[in-house]
């Protein structure tokens, strides 16, 4: 998830409990997600659209907390 800012995730999941919690739960459910479109745990399609729209709104989340600490950093540079 997010790739390009490694640097930020490492960061804020060392500083911030409530974004590691975040990305961790997006973790989880982007593997069970996973899992599910390729047949190794069953879901009913209701099951597996409610996953993936938590899973969305994780990231969002999550990438709202990466670019706010982005620029505190270069306002603090």
């Amino acid at each position: 998830m997010l790739h390009e800012y490694r640097d930020e995730i490492s960061a804020l999941k060392q500083e911030n409990a409530h974004f590691a919690k975040i990305f961790e739960k997006h973790n989880e459910l982007d593997q069970q997600t996973t899992d599910a479109d390729e047949g190794r745990l069953h879901l009913t399609d209701t099951e597996l659209e409610q996953m993936k729209k938590e899973k969305l709104l994780l990231k969002d989340e999550a990438l709202a907390m990466i670019l706010k600490y982005r620029k505190e950093q270069q306002e603090n540079a």
